[in-house]
């Protein structure tokens, strides 16, 4: 009897060490003194410093209320066919893409640096340079777009066009399908490329003061790797019921068997 109680225990020890604890899948936790809180806040500065690229795509469009026909000859495609960007060969083909060099060459203004600048700062410098030959343009420049890579221990790894300013640590998840259960949440990796060379930084998503990280907010190109959890190569993601009646009895008839 005691040798099949043991025999037991030992079945159970091992399929309980198999489950991923819950505590390994939350989100955002809070310091336990913090728990009653029924609010927090947590400062971010969401301020866009990204410096342009070689490589990037701009939208560059010029808008002159006297004469429309001389802004559009800055418009690019956009200013012949449509205005709607449909599919990423359109944002190529209606967009300015920075050369190796840093600069994009415009009609008129010719070749011209906006290498390291912001897209503020990067916008009023072609206003100034349209500005000595065109009177009454205003210019809108954008990113056109700007590439994000997740992979590892989620759902939809790939590569992901994001097409606005800002996009958090969580949006880019949600893209790639969110984290699966075997993710490794309190230590997710972004790559970012920097002057000289590659940064890896490793964020908690288990915690709530993620929120107010300066790698909340992702930059163009950054990449996202979640690892997996060491439980992974033999775990269970779920806690499997059915499997564990089936093992405990098969080692009771097996015992029965083996004693008789």
């Amino acid at each position: 009897m005691k040798h099949k109680t043991l025999f037991l225990v030992i079945i159970m020890a091992i399929v309980f060490s198999s489950c991923v604890p819950q505590k390994k899948m939350l989100f955002l936790k809070e310091p336990a003194m913090q728990t009653e809180t029924l609010s927090q806040n947590y400062v971010n500065d969401r301020s866009v410093d990204y410096k342009l690229q070689p490589g990037d795509n701009l939208y560059i469009r010029a808008i002159n209320v006297v004469d429309e026909r001389s802004a559009v000859m800055f418009n690019g495609e956009s200013g012949y066919r449509s205005n709607t960007l449909s599919n990423d060969a359109s944002v190529y083909l209606s967009c300015y893409t920075i050369d190796e060099n840093g600069c994009i060459e415009m009609p008129l203004v010719g070749q011209v640096e906006v290498k390291n600048l912001t897209v503020e700062d990067a916008k009023n410098k072609l206003q100034t340079a349209i500005n000595q030959y065109i009177n009454e343009t205003m210019l809108i420049v954008k990113m056109a777009n700007f590439n994000l890579t997740v992979t590892g221990e989620v759902n939809r790894p790939g590569m992901y066009k994001v097409y606005q300013s800002q996009i958090n640590l969580f949006e880019a998840l949600s893209m790639a399908g969110n984290v699966t259960t075997f993710a490794k949440n309190d230590e997710v990796k972004i790559i970012r490329q920097t002057d000289t060379g590659s940064e890896i930084v490793s964020v908690d998503l288990g915690q709530a003061d993620i929120l107010s990280s300066p790698y909340y907010y992702l930059k163009p190109n950054d990449v996202i790797y979640v690892e997996p959890l060491k439980i992974k190569q033999w775990g269970f993601s779920t806690f499997p019921y059915s499997t564990v009646i089936s093992v405990v009895t098969l080692g009771i008839t097996l015992f029965t068997l083996l004693k008789k």
